[in-house]
């Protein structure tokens, strides 16, 4: 008899997670390692939202909230939907959980069933698959071309849709690439998936983090059938630099919002209630801090762009948001640093760190093997040393 679940055990860890803990772990041991690995500002929380969530704890908000989430916390948000996306939703149809993932979640396991197939463009961020496969559904990945910035066509997404189909995951803008869809591209999917009557999960996590022309368009928004079809999630972690908060949300359909609820209230309960008075002030709040870290990160974003446009052996496909960049480095495959080879992204990604001190998530992990994700959420004088040391590192290979 196995020990462990068959579910569980169907779990890969983050390689997110385990190449920022070897670094870390470096670190701690006086190493000087530069990590490009996470995905987290480099900011602290803005004073005012802090400020909102002393005031709660002085004034003994410690209980228990709906497992939804507060109804003031869920008109808040029905309220940044019609603001930001013109997306009419009633308080009922948002769901606040332990962040953004939980969100993704919830909504996968409300919606796939055992054998169902979940259509996923690739590169995708890494815990799509495994929430995918924990509840027993079938990831279907579409390669996204780099001739297209790493978006998928609508020709691509009709041909991977079978009898089987339930679920479409769509993530803009995009981690790993920074991929940001149009309107009108994001409209083309749309017109696919209502087509088809597939449910879309769009996870809009960095809508806020865009940068030169490019405007991010939330799925939902293409038309009322498209929104009949569409969980939506987003979060605080990263427009507010609360990623220690934990605190997403997602809206829906009626039906699929209440089954969720009802999970939820089985599964956690409702989500820290301070964390929820402080996202009722960032949601309320005008945005001069995100305007803030939006500018910095684009400063970082030309920068990174501009150095690795001098890199020899390696080159990336310009994001247009979020704060990451796909570096490819398929052309170092082969060589040798000493006695080591370097056959793909985690033998490069491993090298790297081993040998230049840097940290970065190996491409596999993303369904991008002859890539590896660099961040942009550290400081400029990090990132521009990290870039050099890579530059460097790239150098040296025979």
């Amino acid at each position: 008899m196995e020990r462990l679940a068959k579910r569980i055990r169907t779990i890969s860890p983050s390689q997110t997670l385990a190449i920022s803990a070897k670094a870390k772990a470096m670190k701690a041991a006086g190493e000087d390692v530069i990590s490009f690995s996470v995905g987290e500002p480099d900011f602290s929380t803005p004073e005012h939202i802090v400020a909102a969530a002393i005031d709660a704890l002085e004034k003994g908000h410690t209980k228990y909230t709906p497992s939804s989430g507060l109804t003031e916390l869920r008109r808040a948000i029905a309220a940044k939907f019609l603001r930001d996306n013109d997306l009419e939703y009633e308080p009922s149809q948002i769901i606040v959980s332990n962040g953004a993932k939980h969100s993704i979640f919830n909504a996968v396991y409300a919606l796939v069933d055992e054998g169902d197939e979940v259509i996923i463009p690739a590169p995708y961020w890494l815990t799509y698959p495994e929430v995918v496969r924990v509840v027993g559904g079938v990831s279907v990945f579409v390669q996204a071309s780099k001739k297209t910035g790493f978006k998928i066509t609508p020709e691509q997404l009709a041909g991977a849709i079978t009898p089987k189909t339930k679920l479409f995951i769509f993530n803009s803008p995009c981690n790993p690439t920074g991929a940001v869809y149009s309107e009108a591209e994001v409209r083309a999917l749309a017109e696919v998936c209502v087509r088809a009557g597939i449910f879309v999960l769009s996870d809009e996590i960095y809508e806020k983090l865009v940068y030169g022309e490019a405007r991010p368009f939330s799925f939902a928004a293409c038309s009322e059938k498209a929104k009949a079809l569409t969980v939506t999630v987003n979060g605080v972690s990263k427009t507010y630099a609360m990623t220690g908060w934990r605190i997403g949300y997602l809206a829906a359909p009626p039906d699929i919002a209440k089954a969720i609820d009802s999970f939820q209230s089985h599964a956690t309960s409702n989500p820290n209630s301070i964390a929820q008075y402080a996202t009722i002030k960032a949601l309320n709040s005008p945005e001069a801090a995100v305007e803030e870290m939006v500018a910095r990160f684009a400063r970082r974003r030309l920068a990174m762009i501009e150095r690795i446009s001098e890199m020899q052996g390696a080159y990336c496909i310009i994001p247009d948001g979020a704060f990451y960049a796909m570096l490819v480095v398929s052309g170092a495959y082969g060589k040798r640093f000493g006695s080591r080879e370097i056959k793909n992204s985690v033998d490069f990604a491993d090298v790297l760190l081993d040998a230049a001190k840097v940290a970065v998530v190996p491409g596999v992990s993303f369904g991008a093997d002859d890539c590896v994700r660099l961040s942009y959420s550290l400081s400029m004088k990090d990132m521009l040393e990290g870039l050099d040391r890579i530059d460097a590192f790239l150098r040296s290979l025979d």
